[in-house]
């Protein structure tokens, strides 16, 4: 993030925060979702679910091996542990349902919240073997980041034991940054207890959630329940072998102006407003995948991108009229090809306005062919297709 300059002294000062004030505290609140629905725990009326999915007695040792408490021989003891639980304000315990039963198979946490500071965490994180690698876990904590966000939550905080290299990668794997280790930073059950630190921040949190969004959509999974982009992919914050990054909200303003510079010269040649401007810049950050080239101190260039199950989609290529002529053009249309490798994905489509012949041009000689034309309206479209080896 960039900083200030205080006037007094000529130091490096934090940007301001507007609002400056303090978020709601969250809520005993119902999350719905596709797959799962969240509602604020209940002993009695989730913990004999629970203990039936399997986070009691034998087998169930290793879902509490990294947490604060467990694991419990008995159910009796696992009722005393939720009725904690259902009365804790701060962790606050949500009940992780299935949406199909409406069985309790898992329970998650808002915690160590700071209103204040517009800090919160998520953690004491239970998933039963019947919410393990579904698609129910990922929406649970989708839902659960959501509702932060919505708050007015700035920061978003992933804790885990470090030597639980299960909850490192699912962090990561959910659009999480780590941020290192803390060492020697508790201890749990009689043991040392390094923290492993990851965040996510409000502005970050447009392309994360729908990049959880795309994996989570009925599209994405197969006739068998498998899924057909990863999670991990959709949610990289880099593009291999390239020096793009992710857009975040406090890039909306250059977003958009970049984007102004580089199609406004197409509107004589279509006699209609570019597609690219007829999006504002937020809703571009809630839809397509935005990566950015800087060059110096400005933006010299925007890609974005709608993967699909089976084709990667090049919506929108712009590059700073000023930075023209130096093959930014064509960088970007690699990092196309990088970003579909990297999903998995052989088959790039594109369209473009009829008029703009140069422009059809130029990615016909980087190996584009047209497939068809598309009568609209007020416009005519070229669609373009590359197959990559």
């Amino acid at each position: 993030m960039t900083h200030d300059t205080d006037p007094a002294t000529g130091l490096p000062i934090g940007v301001p925060v507007s609002p400056a004030g303090p978020a709601p505290r969250p809520e005993r609140a119902v999350l719905r979702g596709r797959f799962v629905t969240l509602v604020p725990l209940d002993a009695d009326a989730h913990g004999p679910a629970l203990a039936a999915a399997g986070a009691v007695g034998p087998g169930s040792e290793a879902l509490w091996l990294y947490m604060g408490r467990g694991p419990f021989a008995d159910e009796a003891a696992f009722r005393d542990y939720l009725k904690e639980c259902e009365a804790s304000a701060d962790p606050l315990f949500f009940a992780i349902l299935d949406a199909g039963s409406g069985e309790a198979i898992g329970h998650a946490t808002l915690m160590r919240i700071d209103p204040a500071n517009r800090t919160i965490e998520v953690g004491n994180i239970l998933y039963t073997p019947a919410l393990q690698r579904r698609p129910g876990a990922t929406e649970a904590m989708r839902l659960l980041a959501d509702y932060a966000f919505g708050l007015g939550y700035r920061r978003y905080e992933w804790k885990c034991n470090a030597l639980n290299a299960p909850s490192r990668a699912a962090a990561t794997r959910l659009g999480f940054t780590p941020e290192g280790l803390f060492r020697q930073a508790m201890i749990v059950k009689g043991r040392n207890r390094d923290t492993a630190w990851f965040s996510m921040l409000d502005r970050e949190w447009p392309q994360i959630r729908q990049a959880l969004g795309r994996w989570l959509a009925p599209e994405n999974f197969s006739a068998d329940g498998r899924q057909r982009l990863r999670l991990s992919a959709l949610t990289a914050a880099a593009i291999p072998g390239h020096a793009l990054r992710r857009a975040t909200r406090a890039d909306l303003a250059i977003l958009g102006a970049l984007q102004g510079m580089a199609y406004a010269p197409n509107r004589a040649l279509l006699g209609v407003e570019p597609l690219p401007l007829l999006t504002p810049p937020e809703a571009l950050l809630d839809t397509y995948e935005v990566w950015l080239l800087d060059a110096g101190e400005g933006l010299a260039g925007a890609l974005l991108l709608d993967p699909r199950p089976d084709h990667l989609l090049v919506w929108s290529i712009a590059v700073d009229p000023a930075q023209q002529e130096r093959g930014l053009g064509s960088r970007l249309l690699d990092a196309v090809e990088a970003r579909a490798k990297d999903l998995d994905l052989t088959d790039l489509r594109l369209y473009t306005g009829e008029k703009l012949a140069r422009v059809i041009g130029w990615y016909a000689r980087h190996g584009w062919r047209t497939e068809r034309v598309e009568a609209l309206p007020d416009r005519r479209l070229v669609h373009m297709t590359k197959r990559l080896a």
